[in-house]
């Protein structure tokens, strides 16, 4: 089996289009589509119906589908094996992970990491939601993708973890709001005051709502943003109470914050990063898990509650 004819038909079911697909494995349209020809005929099976100018799986390329993409990920692996016995601690390593943990902690420990591996290049790529991670992961365009532990169904036997440090959910907020408060607060008195949260892409807002859901609560949200800093910004300016995690840093704002709980535990989730089991890991990959772990049990949170005498006036 020719692996670009199975490359071809995976590019053109995920994008629908024989001009998309062209474009992204930069093949002429007549080219693909005669690959696409000439894999049906080897296959004996039709693989696809044109429905105007898109083309749809036939049931058949539906059951392939899924195969197709696991030989692609395995000789993916076999050219990766064979390039890490040429060059050992030399390379290339790809890495995704959302705004705020790049922010909090990968671009400070990345320092580090490349005084230890000076010849290993790292490539980083914003991602939001486990959906956008997994997919990376196994179209083999990363190597290391975080994520929230529970992110992967517990039946999805494809990838493998590495929990990271704890991060907690804290509210943060200007001198005229919760003036009492003293280093931590109940989710349930949140429901008072007008809330500024992240929008529902990010995992730390799904996993707050869910909290609030546990507390019995409507929290009354007035604003959201796919930006946290802007949600900092609103804080500052007296617009509410910013929902915001502990690896945001908030050192340049005039805020107070103030710790979630909720029957005085903290409301916290717990990061990993996750690897295709498939793909063999480099060993600067593997201590790159390693050495990040490290790195954030060192340094988390990158924002603690303040105390009332901490706040600028």
């Amino acid at each position: 089996m020719d692996l670009r004819h199975a490359r071809t038909f995976v590019a053109v079911a995920e994008l629908g289009t024989v001009s998309r697909a062209a474009e992204q494995l930069r093949i002429a349209q007549p080219a693909l589509s005669r690959q696409i020809g000439d894999f049906e005929r080897e296959l004996g099976i039709r693989l696809f119906d044109r429905i105007g100018r898109r083309l749809a799986l036939t049931g058949e390329g539906e059951q392939l589908l899924g195969d197709c993409r696991a030989l692609l990920a395995c000789a993916l692996a076999v050219r990766e094996r064979a390039r890490l016995l040429q060059h050992g601690d030399s390379g290339v390593l790809k890495v995704a992970s959302s705004p705020q943990q790049i922010e909090g902690a990968i671009a400070p420990f990345l320092v580090r990491y490349a005084a230890q591996y000076p010849k290993v290049q790292v490539k980083l790529t914003e991602v939001l939601g486990w959906p956008a991670t997994a997919a990376k992961l196994e179209r083999g365009e990363i190597h290391l993708g975080q994520n929230l532990i529970g992110a992967v169904p517990p039946d999805d036997a494809r990838f493998a973890c590495r929990p990271l440090e704890p991060v907690d959910l804290l509210a943060a907020f200007g001198p005229s709001i919760l003036r009492e408060s003293r280093g931590e607060i109940e989710i349930g008195q949140l429901a008072q005051y007008p809330l500024l949260v992240v929008d529902t892409d990010h995992v730390f807002r799904r996993h707050f709502d869910a909290a609030c859901r546990l507390a019995g609560i409507q929290p009354n949200i007035t604003f959201e943003s796919r930006a946290p800093h802007t949600l900092l910004a609103m804080a500052e300016n007296g617009h509410g109470v910013a929902i915001i995690p502990a690896a945001l840093r908030t050192d340049r704002y005039n805020l107070r914050i103030t710790a979630i709980v909720y029957r005085g535990e903290p409301v916290r989730v717990q990061p990993a990063i996750y690897w295709d089991k498939r793909r063999s890991l480099p060993r600067y990959a593997e201590a790159f898990c390693d050495m990040l772990g490290a790195y954030m049990r060192e340094v988390f949170p990158i924002t603690r509650p303040t105390e009332l005498s901490a706040m600028r006036c």
